[in-house]
């Protein structure tokens, strides 16, 4: 079983259902949103793709992100998969 699939599961605390006037809560998650946008519509992965990244990701990756790190990771990983970024430009960018 993936850690997205909780099937019911509680414990997880409320949902926070306050209306915001942003959609992004800082900067960085539009830009990425903006990235993930291009990167599809290059065809650089498919929908499918994505969503499986994101699906894969080990329990306490999934847990400990919020939704768009959780993008971040999925799409760190497709690309690195893929081959259309190096590893060492990934580990130069997150300051390893």
């Amino acid at each position: 079983m993936r850690p997205h699939d909780l099937g019911g599961a509680e414990g997880f605390g409320p949902v926070d259902t306050a209306e915001s006037d942003h959609a992004f809560s800082a900067d960085w998650e539009a830009r990425l949103f903006a990235m993930n946008v291009a990167l599809r519509r290059r065809d650089a992965y498919t929908s499918d793709e994505f969503r499986d990244a994101i699906e894969r990701l080990d329990p306490d990756t999934y847990y400990g992100s919020s939704y768009y790190e959780r993008w971040l990771a999925a799409i760190t990983t497709l690309l690195l998969d893929k081959g259309l970024v190096p590893p060492e430009a990934v580990e130069e960018t997150a300051g390893g």
